[in-house]
C-alpha cells in the first residue's frame, strides 16, 4: 500500500493544575488553535521541524494522565500524521505509525469496551460491532481507521497487517453512514484511495475509487487538493487515464493552496503533483 496522506493534524494540552473539566477544556481549545495553525501554515518544513515537540509534550500529558482517551486520541492523529507526511527513514516512520496505532487503540479501549474487543476477532464479528456505533463515536472511528491505515503503509510487506485493510475500510464506511459530510470529504477520499489500490482483474473497485474521489473534491468545493492528487496517482495511473491525469495535477500545481484548515496538505498536495507529472512522462 502505497503512501497516502492523511494531514489531520491535532495536539492537547493540559494546565500544570485545577480542576479535571477545567483542564479538559483547556486541553481542547489548545488542540484546537494548534491543529488550526497547523493545517493553515503554508510552510511544511515549518511543521516538520516543530511537530516532534508536541509530540514529547503528548507522551508526558499521557505520563500523567495515561487513560485520557481525548489525549490519546490526539497523540496517535499526531504521531500518525508527522510519521506519514513527514518522516523518511523506513524503520523510525514504522516505529512512529506503531505508536500511534497503540495510543488509538488505547483511546477505544478507554471510549468502547465492545469495540476494543473485536479489534483482533474475524472481520464479521467485528463488522457487528462497528455497526452498533453511534454519532458520538465517530470521531473515535475515524481516528482509529487514520491510525490502523498508518501503521498497514508503514508494515506493507507484512501481509497479516494487510489482512486488516477490510477491516479499516469498514471503519471509514460507518463514519460516513453516520455523516456522510464528515471532514469536507475526507474519508471519501481515502476510500478513493482504498478502491484505486487494485484492478477490477484482480478484485479492484476503480469505479467506486473514482466516484469517491469526485465525491471528495465536490464535498471540500474544489479546495480540496490532496483529493486531486491523489485522484491521479491512484485512480487514472490505475486505469492509465493519462488525460484525466494530467488534467487533475496541473488543475493543482495552478490552483492557490490557500483554504481555511486545507492549506499545509494543499501545498503538499502541489508538491506531489509536480512530481507525478514529471513521472508521469515515464509511466505512460
Amino acid at each position: 500500500m502505497h503512501r497516502t496522506l492523511r494531514i489531520a493534524l491535532f495536539a492537547a494540552l493540559a494546565l500544570l493544575a485545577g480542576c479535571a473539566s477545567v483542564v479538559n477544556k483547556a486541553s481542547q481549545r489548545f488542540a484546537d488553535n494548534l491543529g488550526s495553525a497547523i493545517l493553515n501554515q503554508d510552510d511544511p518544513g515549518t511543521v516538520r521541524d516543530g511537530l516532534p515537540a508536541y509530540l514529547l509534550l503528548l507522551d508526558a500529558l499521557l505520563e500523567g494522565d495515561p487513560k485520557n482517551s481525548g489525549t490519546l486520541l490526539a497523540a496517535a492523529r499526531l504521531y500518525g500524521a508527522y510519521a506519514g507526511g513527514f518522516v523518511a527513514e523506513p524503520e523510525r516512520a514504522r516505529h512512529l505509525a506503531n505508536r500511534a496505532f497503540g495510543y488509538a487503540r488505547r483511546a477505544t479501549c478507554e471510549r468502547s469496551a465492545p469495540l476494543c474487543a473485536a479489534l483482533e476477532q474475524p472481520f464479521e464479528a467485528f463488522a457487528a460491532v462497528a455497526a452498533k456505533t453511534s454519532t458520538k463515536d465517530i470521531d473515535l472511528l475515524y481516528g482509529l481507521a487514520s491510525a490502523w491505515a498508518g501503521r498497514i503503509q508503514q508494515d506493507s510487506g507484512d501481509w497479516n497487517a494487510i489482512a486488516d485493510l477490510p477491516k479499516v475500510q469498514l471503519l471509514v464506511e460507518r463514519v460516513l453512514a453516520l455523516n456522510p459530510d464528515y471532514a469536507d470529504g475526507e474519508p471519501h477520499m481515502v476510500l478513493g484511495v482504498l478502491h484505486s489500490l487494485r484492478p477490477a482483474s484482480l478484485g479492484g473497485r476503480p469505479e467506486l475509487g473514482k466516484a469517491a474521489f469526485d465525491t471528495a473534491i465536490a464535498q471540500s468545493q474544489g479546495r480540496n487538493l490532496m483529493a486531486k492528487t491523489l485522484y491521479a496517482q491512484y485512480y487514472a495511473r490505475l486505469v492509465f487515464d493519462q488525460e484525466l491525469h494530467d488534467r487533475l495535477l496541473n488543475e493543482v500545481v495552478a490552483a492557490a493552496p490557500e483554504a481555511p484548515r486545507m492549506t499545509l496538505m494543499n501545498v503538499l498536495a502541489q508538491q506531489r503533483a509536480k512530481a507525478l507529472l514529471a513521472s508521469g512522462k515515464d509511466y505512460f
